[in-house]
C-alpha cells in the first residue's frame, strides 16, 4: 500500500485544484453578474454547460490516457483549467461562455485518469478507500472556492481572481510534471486503441457495471439538486437567512466527506453494490425528510435533516468508481471509467433543470419527492442486482 500513498496524494490534489477552478465562477457571480450586466441565475445555465461539455470530454479522453499518460492528461485539463481562468478575466459575456467551455472540458478527464493510475498502483482490497480518498477533492475544492474567492475578491477583484486562480492551476500541472515520469511509467504509448465504442458497449453489456452506471445518473441528480439549490429552498421555503443556510450547506459538506471515508472503507469488506443500494435508501429517506421541512420547522430539526441528507447524497461516488475500477478488464480501468463518468455527468445536466422546473410548476415539496421516488427506484435496482451471481 505504500507505494500508493504518491499515486493518491497527487490524485487528490488534481481533484481539489479542477473542483476548485468548477466551483470559481459560481462563487464569483454576482460581481461578473454585476460587471457584465447579465442575470446571476445564468450560473445555472453555465453549470449545466459543464458538465455536459465534461461529459463529453470524459469519454473522448480513455484513449489520449492509454496513448499519452493519465498524468500528462491531467496536466492538460489543468492548463485547460487555467485558459478558462484566464478568458473570464477578459470582462466579456463571450469570453466567459468560452471560460465555461474550457474549464467543462478540464473537468471531463480527471476521474478516469485517476482511474488508470489507481487501478495500477492500488491494492484492489484498498479499492473503496482510495477511491473515495480521492473523491474528497470535489467538497475540500469546493469548500476552498468558498473560502478563497470571496477573499480575492476584495483584495483583486473578480478579474484578478481569476488570474490568480489560473495561475495556481498552471503551477500544479508544472509541480506534478516532477511526478509524472514515475507515474506514468505503467502507460505503453504504441499500446491498440481500446475504442471508447468497445468500452460503452462492455458497460452496457455487464449487468453490474450497467446498474451501476446508469443508477449513477439517478443519485447525481439527487446530489447536484441537494447542492445547487438548498441553500434557495432554505431561503424561499423555510424562511432562513442566507447565513444561516450556507452554514447548513457547509456543515453537510464535512459532515458528508467523512461519511465518504467511513463508507469507501466499508465498502472494501461489504459488497459494494449491496452497500450503495442501502446508501440508496438513506438518500430517499433524507431527500422525503427535507422534502417534508416547513417554514415553522425547529432549526434544530431543519439542520438535523439538512445534514443528515447531506452527509449520504455525497458519499456513494468512491465506492461508485471503486467498483466501476475493480469490475474493468486488466488495462481498461481509464475507458470503464470514462463512460461511467460521462453517465454520472449527465445527471448533472438534466436533473437541475427538470427539478427547478417541477419546482416552479408544482412545489419544491413534490421536487424533492420526485428526486427521491427515482432514488428509491435505483438503489432497489441495485439491492436486488447484489443478490444475483455476477456476471462473468
Amino acid at each position: 500500500m505504500h507505494r500508493a500513498i504518491v499515486p493518491v496524494t497527487t490524485m487528490l490534489a488534481i481533484q481539489v485544484m479542477i473542483s476548485l477552478s468548477v466551483l470559481a465562477l459560481s462563487v464569483m457571480m454576482p460581481a461578473v453578474a454585476a460587471d457584465l450586466a447579465i442575470d446571476p441565475k445564468l450560473v445555472g445555465i453555465f453549470t449545466a454547460i459543464i458538465y455536459g461539455v465534461a461529459a463529453v470530454t470524459a469519454l473522448a479522453a480513455a484513449e489520449p490516457i492509454v496513448r499519452l499518460g493519465a498524468v500528462r492528461i491531467c496536466q492538460a485539463a489543468l492548463l485547460m483549467a487555467a485558459i478558462g481562468l484566464a478568458f473570464n478575466a477578459l470582462s466579456m459575456v463571450a469570453a466567459t461562455v468560452i471560460a465555461v467551455i474550457f474549464i467543462g472540458a478540464a473537468q471531463g478527464p480527471i476521474n478516469p485518469a485517476s482511474a488508470h493510475v489507481l487501478a495500477a498502483r492500488v491494492p484492489r482490497e484498498w479499492f473503496g478507500m482510495v477511491f473515495s480518498l480521492k473523491q474528497t477533492g470535489v467538497p475540500i475544492g469546493f469548500a476552498l472556492a468558498g473560502l478563497i474567492f470571496p477573499l480575492l475578491l476584495q483584495l483583486v477583484g473578480w478579474r484578478g481572481a481569476s488570474l490568480v486562480a489560473a495561475a495556481a492551476a498552471v503551477v500544479t500541472a508544472l509541480v506534478v510534471e516532477l511526478l509524472r515520469s514515475s507515474l506514468d511509467t505503467v502507460i505503453t504509448a504504441g499500446k491498440p486503441s481500446i475504442g471508447i465504442g468497445r468500452s460503452i458497449r462492455f458497460v452496457f453489456a455487464h449487468r453490474e457495471l450497467r446498474v451501476l452506471g446508469l443508477s449513477a445518473i439517478v443519485y447525481v441528480i439527487a446530489q447536484h439538486t441537494f447542492t445547487f439549490y438548498l441553500v434557495t429552498y432554505l431561503y424561499e421555503h423555510c424562511g432562513l437567512s442566507i447565513a444561516r443556510a450556507g452554514f447548513l450547506l457547509s456543515a453537510s459538506q464535512i459532515v458528508g466527506t467523512a461519511v465518504r471515508l467511513v463508507s469507501g472503507g466499508m465498502s472494501d469488506r461489504l459488497p459494494r453494490m449491496q452497500l450503495l443500494g442501502w446508501t440508496g435508501v438513506g438518500m430517499t429517506l433524507g431527500c422525503i425528510a427535507v422534502g417534508l421541512l416547513e417554514p415553522d420547522t425547529p432549526f434544530w430539526l431543519i439542520g438535523l435533516a439538512v445534514v443528515g441528507y447531506g452527509a449520504v447524497v455525497i458519499s456513494w461516488n468512491g465506492t461508485s468508481q471503486a467498483e466501476f475500477a475493480h469490475l474493468s478488464p486488466p488495462g481498461e480501468a481509464a475507458a470503464v471509467a470514462s463512460v461511467q463518468t460521462a453517465l454520472a455527468f449527465s445527471g448533472a445536466v438534466i436533473g437541475p433543470p427538470i427539478f427547478a422546473l417541477i419546482a416552479s410548476l408544482a412545489s419544491y415539496r413534490m421536487a424533492f419527492f420526485a428526486v427521491a421516488a427515482c432514488v428509491l427506484v435505483a438503489a432497489t435496482w441495485q439491492i436486488a442486482a447484489a443478490r444475483r451471481p455476477q456476471s462473468a
